[in-house]
């Protein structure tokens, strides 16, 4: 072989060996930042986790012991709330954005509007949440006729041989039910149903939702402008409406990218704290009730974080370790789920 193509193939095999090693030091300083705080976390927090950190509440300063399990519940609580909000309409949007209005000044705008929404600091989407759920508050007036008609309709169509003292109880069940959600009050021409005008958990489940609806969005457009247009062309080829085709085999082909969107979104926001701060504001207690404060992980944490009591420091350290626990096992359970085949697209 003439040396200079010796000299080349030299070159070459540098150069690939050299990009290698930028690549794997590239892998190690993102991976780094997260081990170094898992770690430290492990180190500083794990000392104070035990079976009352997750069956306790929140104890006086001086008193031992104590947890946050009413934390931990209201956490799951708003999250859960904030996905039932967020991801829907999210991956409706997405869905828009990628079949139905390409193209369109409307598209246009909501694809505007989602990033800048990306980029707004959560603090701001604290006070919008602030000043539309907690400072105002929106009443709506049924009379007892129309209720109780309503309630009937739904349980005859569910089960028409229902009787008639079964629907008394889900009558009142269903009150009940509303209660967790907004106040009630029963007056003698009906129903007087209340929402806002207070501190809540529901306000903070919204504030995280609208939070999670922008990153599900954008993410749900891009996973669906990746399914192949010849995808789309083969079910309408073969007499499948658009719609159908779109729901039934564009979007379970993308099932996995959107998977992973949602789960990016509900990490970002399982962490936040500022507009949990201006919505549900915390409870010492427990409260399982989404229509009045509630406590939350990074809102306990924060109050520990900030007070001047080391027992307070060393349980806001375990707060923290398990905050980040949750959530890694939570996304590597949906991940472990879709790389089992169980969420793809393919049959």
């Amino acid at each position: 072989m003439p040396k200079e193509f010796q000299l080349r193939a030299r070159l070459r095999g540098l150069a690939d060996g050299a990009a290698t090693t930028l690549a794997v030091i590239a892998t190690i300083l993102v991976i780094l930042p997260l081990v170094a705080i898992f770690v430290y976390l492990i180190l500083k927090g794990a000392s104070s986790l035990n079976l009352a950190f997750f069956t306790r509440v929140p104890v006086p300063v001086g008193e031992e012991g104590g947890g946050m399990a009413n934390a931990i519940v209201g956490s799951a609580l708003m999250l859960g709330l904030a996905s039932l909000i967020g991801v829907p309409v999210g991956i409706g949007g997405g869905i828009f954005l990628a079949e139905f209005g390409r193209g369109t000044r409307l598209a246009n705008a909501i694809r505007f509007t989602a990033d800048v929404l990306n980029g707004v600091p959560s603090i701001v989407m604290g006070v919008v949440a602030y000043a539309i759920l907690v400072v105002r508050k929106y009443s709506f007036h049924l009379p007892h006729f129309f209720f109780h008609y309503l309630i009937n309709m739904h349980f005859f169509y569910v089960n028409q041989h229902l009787p008639s003292g079964e629907v008394i109880r889900n009558y009142y069940g269903m009150i009940d039910l509303l209660r967790i959600f907004m106040d009630v009050q029963d007056d003698a021409a009906g129903y007087l149903f209340s929402v806002g005008g207070h501190f809540s958990g529901l306000s903070g489940g919204v504030a995280l939702g609208i939070m999670m609806i922008p990153t599900v969005c954008r993410t749900t457009e891009e996973m669906l402008l990746m399914v192949p247009h010849a995808v789309r062309e083969a079910a309408l080829g073969l007499g499948v409406p658009n719609w159908r085709s779109v729901l039934s085999i564009t979007v379970k082909t993308a099932s996995p990218g959107i998977i992973t969107g949602c789960m990016l979104a509900f990490a970002r926001v399982a962490g936040e704290t500022a507009p949990l701060i201006f919505t549900a504001l915390g409870n010492q207690y427990w409260s399982t009730s989404l229509n009045e404060p509630v406590a939350a992980l990074p809102l306990q944490i924060y109050v520990y974080a900030i007070s001047p009591y080391d027992d307070w420091h060393r349980l806001a350290w375990a707060g923290a370790l398990v905050l980040i626990v949750l959530i890694v096992l939570a996304v590597s359970l949906v991940r472990y789920v879709t790389s089992r085949g169980v969420l793809k697209g393919a049959s």
